[in-house]
């Protein structure tokens, strides 16, 4: 969270004329249900749903630009299809970095309800090793403007996929 996935994901699609798929967004079509709302069911109706996103996302006939939720890769159906079939691009930055980014920032992120810092904090102890086997490249999105970021990864995707 805060990293910027979508923003990022967004500039690297117009970059690369693709079309751009946030899987948070095919959640909510898929459940008919925001995020925050099926939060509120549990944790694993939405991660069950996402699993379905992440299929969805990265079996399309077309290549897309993905960005997928901070957790989707704690599922390992989803690592193997994000793996198989695209490249995939962690975007780091420190914890109390993103803490900063999200503290105020309007979106309804359920899993912050104990406070930004603590948890993303735990979030980076539990989820790194996940987020270092599946991707293909690591980008610091700290002290970059979003447009930096944008040019980073494409570069680093122009010289990996060539």
């Amino acid at each position: 969270m805060g990293a910027g996935k979508t923003t990022v994901g967004a500039g690297c699609a117009t970059r690369l004329d693709r079309p751009f798929v946030d899987t948070d967004d095919l959640v909510e079509v898929l459940a008919g249900r925001t995020v925050a709302e099926l939060f509120a069911t549990g944790e694993q109706a939405f991660r069950d749903v996402e699993r379905r996103a992440v299929a969805d996302a990265t079996t399309s006939p077309t290549p897309l630009v993905i960005a997928c939720g901070g957790g989707a890769v704690l599922d390992a159906e989803n690592r193997a299809a994000l793996r198989a079939r695209g490249f995939v691009v962690w975007l780091r930055a420190d914890p109390a970095v993103l803490a900063e980014r999200v503290r105020d920032d309007g979106v309804d992120r359920p899993l912050l309800a104990a406070g930004p810092l603590p948890t993303l904090v735990r979030l980076a102890e539990t989820r790194d090793a996940a987020y270092g086997a599946v991707a293909d490249i690591q980008v610091s999105t700290e002290d970059r403007t979003p447009d930096a970021v944008v040019d980073a990864v494409v570069e680093e995707f122009t010289r990996c996929v060539a």
